[in-house]
C-alpha cells in the first residue's frame, strides 16, 4: 500500500512544486489553516472558476500539466484537467491527494457532445480524492455551477467529509449519470492508459486527426 507521503509528492502532471501552483493555492485559501476548510475552498474555486469544456482535449503531455492548465488564456478544462489542478493545489498545501478515473454514462448530455463522441459514454472521467481526517474523500470538480444550472442538475457540493462524485438524478428525478467502470486511483495522470482507452472507445476522433 502506498504511503500518504507518496500522495504529497509532486509528479509530472501534478507538479505541485511549481511556483504558480503554490501561489494559486495560497491565494485561494488565504489565511485559512484548517486542512478540511482549505480543501473545501480549493474545490469550489476549481469547480466554478474553471469552466467545464469536454472538447478541449490535447494529447501533448505538457498541455496537461497543472501549471500549464492554470496559465491558459481561457479558464476552462475538461474533467481530468480540473482534477489535476485540484490535486496539485492540495499537495501544494500539504493535503494528500490522488486522481481517480471511471467510465460514466451521461443520460442527459448535450446532443452536441453525444454527436461528437458518437456515444453517451464518457470514457476516463476524472475526479480526485483528498485525505482528510484519516480517510480518503472523493471530490468531483468537473461541472461548474453555470453548466449544472443549464442542464437542470443540482451542483455537486463538497463538505470535506462525504464523497462527492456524481449527480445520479437531475432536478426532476430523471436519471442523469451512472458509473460503468472504475479504473482506480493514481498518483499522477496515467497518460498512456488514457490514450489507450480513448483510442478504443473514440477511434473516430483519431481518424479525424485529433491532436
Amino acid at each position: 500500500m502506498e504511503s500518504l507521503e507518496h500522495f504529497l509528492s509532486p509528479a509530472f502532471f501534478i507538479n505541485s512544486d511549481h511556483p504558480n501552483i503554490k501561489k494559486l493555492a495560497k491565494e485561494i485559501v488565504k489565511d485559512t489553516k484548517d486542512k478540511k476548510q482549505q480543501a473545501i475552498l480549493l474545490y469550489y474555486y476549481i469547480r466554478d472558476m474553471f469552466k467545464y469544456n469536454p472538447y478541449n482535449i490535447h494529447l501533448h503531455p505538457t498541455h496537461s500539466q497543472a501549471s500549464n492548465i492554470i496559465q491558459r488564456n481561457k479558464k476552462e478544462g475538461h474533467c481530468i484537467d480540473k482534477a489535476i489542478v485540484l490535486c496539485a493545489c492540495a499537495r501544494a498545501l500539504e493535503i494528500p491527494s490522488r486522481l481517480h478515473f471511471a467510465n460514466v454514462r451521461n443520460h442527459i448530455g448535450t446532443e452536441k457532445l453525444e454527436e461528437y463522441l458518437k456515444t453517451n459514454l464518457l470514457v476516463f472521467h476524472g475526479y480526485m480524492e483528498f485525505y482528510l481526517d484519516d480517510k480518503w474523500v472523493k471530490a468531483t470538480p468537473a461541472f461548474n455551477k453555470e453548466l449544472c444550472d443549464k442542464l437542470n442538475v443540482a451542483t455537486l457540493e463538497f463538505d470535506g467529509e462525504h464523497d462527492s462524485i456524481f449527480q445520479e438524478y437531475d432536478k426532476t428525478g430523471g436519471t442523469f449519470m451512472t458509473y460503468e467502470h472504475d479504473y482506480g486511483v493514481f498518483h499522477d495522470f496515467p497518460l498512456d492508459l488514457f490514450l489507450k482507452e480513448i483510442k478504443t472507445y473514440y477511434s473516430h476522433l483519431f481518424e479525424e486527426n485529433l491532436s
